[in-house]
């Protein structure tokens, strides 16, 4: 089963501007970027959702 849809379209947005490939996703779609800037966009997300769980268990 695909796992579509997890990442809105938005912070998929946010996180192309944020890590330089905006360009490429404007001009070719979300199937014209690299592995490697999919993998860096991954990783990003997975750094700010634990950002966002630390400081939930903070409060």
């Amino acid at each position: 089963m695909a796992r579509r849809g997890v990442m809105s379209e938005e912070l998929k947005v946010e996180l192309a501007k944020e890590l330089g490939f905006y360009d490429v996703v404007q001009r070719e779609g979300w199937g014209g970027i690299k592995a490697r800037d999919a993998g860096n966009m991954v990783k990003r997300a997975i750094q700010l959702a634990e950002a966002q769980l630390v400081n939930k268990d903070s409060r």
